[in-house]
């Protein structure tokens, strides 16, 4: 009898404590938050009201950072799309994926290419996946479609970790609006252009001669340059004069469903699109990231906003997207779901100031969208909210990232970070909660394309912040402070000047990066550049070889690799029912 009653009470302890056991895990999955990653294309962090605009209207933007953590030095990994998205996406420096450049091809310019986000590569929504999360992305993707056929989908959404994809695989630019000019390689355009018109125009020099008697000409040679202006024609016509059509299109997962887009709507549907996964996963745990065609030229607007803004159409992108956030906070509110989801807004890099009154503004920073590690390129928004856990009304001067975005959301959402790879990014909720006031990066490396631009030093037990320019770009026009003869700046050759040494600037008391260092102003200057030396020999022996996604072979248009509703090349479709419910 003494045995059997120990053994019930010995069963009895163990199920109390299984149940708590039970307990204890279930409530750490109940806390782990909901995700609203929020990201604009191309908007200047001088454009929202809480980082000193006071003339364009974001009172939405503006409640997100008054209700939770603003960061006012936030940096995007790299001053362009695609390299800036790969490294948010990853954690990791873009060249670490081979999404770095070294010529003029910077991002993805065909949604016919091979390049892309390597299959290989780890995001932070795949990690989401293994717990549990539904994870969904509408908007704005850039990092590739396929490798080798037409739907292998090797670098789409869907096989990077997002169970929704519904939006731009590509993105927004000039040839998706009609009347808006062109905006991928337009020299070479001109030049096939220009080289077929000529060799038409030889062969037909030439079977005039030989009509007229004038001299004996041979059919083969007036053959043979009319077939070559044939295929010059064909190389210009076929890839760039239909453009609109290859580039500009919507897809629901992996099927398009629009081709070419209507951006008169798009805003609309995208925001219909997100509050409707919010809506359909509200018991969660899901991550969505909303990443808006806004406010990337070629400039457009909804009904009801045209007009609202003192700045023009760029104003008035910049209210529809404050409308845009507002709409997404109202979505989470209003579902109940504001204390259990972290929200989060920024750009992926900053204001284009080469597109002039249709461009960002970067406030005080100097340079802009590539233009390397200039702080006016790379110097973003960032805002993060979570009701119940982050104190409201918070600013974080220290230095962070784009790319820990990616270690923050993985770790709250209890999974474990890879181990396989060089990881760039940090965890920020010590930052966010105010556990920490120090930023765990003491050195941030500033790309343009594969070369290392730039490096950011925080001493340990300073509160100095050191910018180091190994190269900058030459502005054009002589007298310019953009590079208005190319409409970008580039990062190699006769674009960049090296600097022995390298410009130095401290940008706590600098920001604006017009005070160079020198050995009178600043006595630490031999000890900045030698340290700054050491540590970017340490980060260059973390690189290791990969296979180079922006490639002249691997951004061309490939016709077999063209996405495409209907039969190609007869691609055109038009979305049936732009209120219709998605599905993952």
């Amino acid at each position: 009898m003494l045995v059997e009653n120990r053994s019930s009470r010995f069963f009895a302890g163990l199920l109390v404590l299984l149940q708590s056991s039970s307990y204890v895990t279930s409530a750490d999955h109940d806390s782990r938050p909901n995700f609203v990653l929020m990201m604009v294309d191309d908007l200047g962090i001088g454009d929202i009201g809480c980082y000193g605009n006071d003339t364009i209207s974001t009172p939405n933007v503006d409640r997100l950072a008054a209700d939770g953590v603003k960061l006012s030095q936030h940096l995007a990994a790299a001053p362009l799309c695609t390299p800036s998205r790969t490294a948010f996406m990853t954690g990791r420096y873009a060249l670490r994926a081979g999404l770095g450049s070294t010529g003029r091809v910077q991002v993805i310019l065909f949604l016919a290419g091979s390049g892309g986000l390597p299959p290989n590569e780890t995001t932070f929504a795949k990690l989401l996946q293994k717990q549990g999360y539904t994870t969904g992305i509408v908007g704005k993707w850039h990092l590739g479609v396929n490798c080798e056929s037409r739907n292998d989908h090797c670098h789409h959404p869907n096989n990077h970790g997002f169970d929704f994809f519904y939006g731009l695989p590509f993105t927004n630019f000039n040839d998706c609006k009609p009347g808006a000019g062109k905006g991928v390689l337009v020299d070479v355009q001109e030049t096939l252009w220009q080289m077929s018109a000529l060799l038409a125009l030889a062969s037909l020099t030439l079977l005039a001669v030989r009509a007229s008697a004038l001299l004996r000409v041979s059919w083969s040679l007036a053959a043979f340059l009319a077939v070559l202006s044939l295929l010059g024609f064909t190389a210009w016509f076929v890839p760039f004069e239909l453009l609109r059509t290859w580039n500009c299109i919507i897809m629901r997962n992996g099927e398009v469903v629009e081709q070419p887009v209507k951006l008169e709507t798009l805003s609309a549907r995208l925001m219909s699109e997100a509050e409707r996964f919010v809506e359909r996963h509200k018991d969660g745990p899901f991550l969505l990231f909303l990443s808006l065609a806004h406010v990337h030229t070629p400039l457009f607007v909804s009904e009801g906003f045209t007009g609202k803004s003192k700045h023009g159409l760029y104003g008035d992108n910049v209210e529809e997207v404050d409308w845009m956030v507002g709409r997404m906070m109202e979505t989470i509110e209003r579902l109940g779901l504001s204390e259990k989801t972290l929200m989060y807004f920024t750009s992926d890099h900053g204001g284009h100031i080469e597109e002039g009154p249709k461009g960002g503004w970067n406030g005080i920073y100097r340079g802009g969208k590539a233009m390397g590690g200039w702080e006016g390129g790379i110097r973003v928004p960032g805002i993060f909210r979570w009701p119940g856990r982050l104190n409201p009304g918070r600013e974080v001067a220290e230095p962070t990232s784009l790319m820990d975005v990616f270690p923050t959301v993985v770790k709250l959402a209890g999974g474990t970070l890879p181990e396989d790879r060089i990881l760039d990014g940090r965890d920020l909720m010590p930052l966010l909660e105010g556990r920490t006031n120090r930023s765990q990066h003491e050195f941030m490396f500033h790309y343009c394309g594969m070369y290392l631009n730039a490096v950011r030093w925080h001493p340990p037990d300073s509160d100095s912040i050191f910018k180091v320019h190994f190269f900058t770009p030459n502005f054009s026009p002589a007298g310019a402070v953009g590079c208005y003869d190319t409409s970008i700046c580039m990062c190699h050759g006769e674009f960049v000047t090296y600097h022995s040494p390298p410009l130095v600037f401290e940008l706590s008391g600098d920001p604006s990066e017009s005070r160079p260092l020198s050995p009178d102003t600043e006595p630490r200057l031999a000890e900045v550049l030698e340290r700054v030396e050491r540590a970017v020999t340490e980060h260059r022996r973390t690189l290791t070889p990969v296979e180079r996604q922006l490639t002249w072979a691997k951004v061309l248009w490939k016709p077999w690799l063209q996405p495409c509703c209907g039969t190609f090349p007869f691609c055109s479709c038009e979305e049936s029912n732009h209120t219709s419910a998605g599905a993952e």
